[in-house]
């Protein structure tokens, strides 16, 4: 039986979603509490931008060289047609040209996610992108009336954790980390696996059936579901609600949790 069978979430008269148990939100990002805009307009395009000249100025530095293994080792693996070749002799060049192929594919790689975050948290860094990141304006009022509550907040999502910190750090509604509690990314696992929720569960010090998932995808929260979590399908203005949703939608996070 599914975990929304199991505690099923029903609406309040006023619109809010009445949930029972809670006692942690975890939180997609892209679509849920930021823009997908915002990441596709602005965060992707400053990456792309940056690579190669960011693989060049940081040749020699370990963790950027660990991006490099990992990309190559993903590269050797790919069965996908118009793979660009990897030169032996040139492992950035070669790096690079990969890094590309992965963002055309949209590819949730973690080595691709490692990477852009090393390039996001130096344009934070040097103020480029410090205070820019987009999110809706119910998220820091939500965050906050969670956080009172004694609720934890996490996000899980396939950037890295370092890009996660470096956004909630630098929103345009301010400073949001004091509100987070942990961040979770392909690390632990794919976010349409049922396991890799048991393992947040877990790693959160919760039973599942106590973590709420919102996300704005349908077959992440059926993950999450499948592992005993419960689930709200967040469907942000201008996007129409999927007819049937297996999952309780919302449109704000002003319909969750007010006590």
């Amino acid at each position: 039986m599914h975990g929304a069978d199991l505690h099923p979430a029903r609406r309040e008269r006023g619109g809010r979603i009445a949930l029972s148990g809670i006692r942690a939100i975890l939180l997609d990002i892209e679509g849920t509490t930021t823009p997908i805009a915002f990441v596709h307009q602005v965060l992707f395009p400053y990456a792309r931008a940056r690579v190669g000249a960011f693989l060049r100025a940081h040749a020699r530095d370990p963790h950027v060289l660990a991006d490099v293994e990992l990309l190559k080792t993903d590269h050797a693996a790919e069965t996908e047609s118009g793979l660009p070749a990897w030169r032996a002799d040139d492992s950035i060049a070669s790096a690079e040209a990969y890094v590309y192929w992965l963002m055309d594919r949209d590819r949730k790689s973690t080595a691709l996610k490692s990477l852009q975050g090393k390039i996001w948290k130096a344009g934070y860094e040097e103020g480029e992108l410090r205070g820019r990141g987009e999110v809706y304006a119910d998220v820091r009022p939500a965050l906050m009336r969670w956080h009172k509550s004694g609720r934890d907040i996490a996000i899980f999502s396939s950037g890295s954790i370092q890009s996660q910190q470096d956004l909630f750090a630098n929103t345009t509604a301010g400073d949001l980390s004091d509100y987070l509690e942990g961040y979770f990314d392909t690390t632990s696992g794919p976010k349409r696996s049922a396991s890799s929720y048991s393992r947040i569960a877990s790693l959160l010090g919760r039973a599942a059936r106590e973590v709420l998932f919102i996300s704005d995808v349908s077959a992440e929260l059926d993950a999450a579901r499948e592992a005993g979590m419960q689930t709200l399908l967040c469907v942000r203005a201008p996007v129409a609600a999927p007819a049937g949703s297996t999952h309780p939608v919302i449109r704000s996070f002003d319909e969750v949790l007010h006590s």
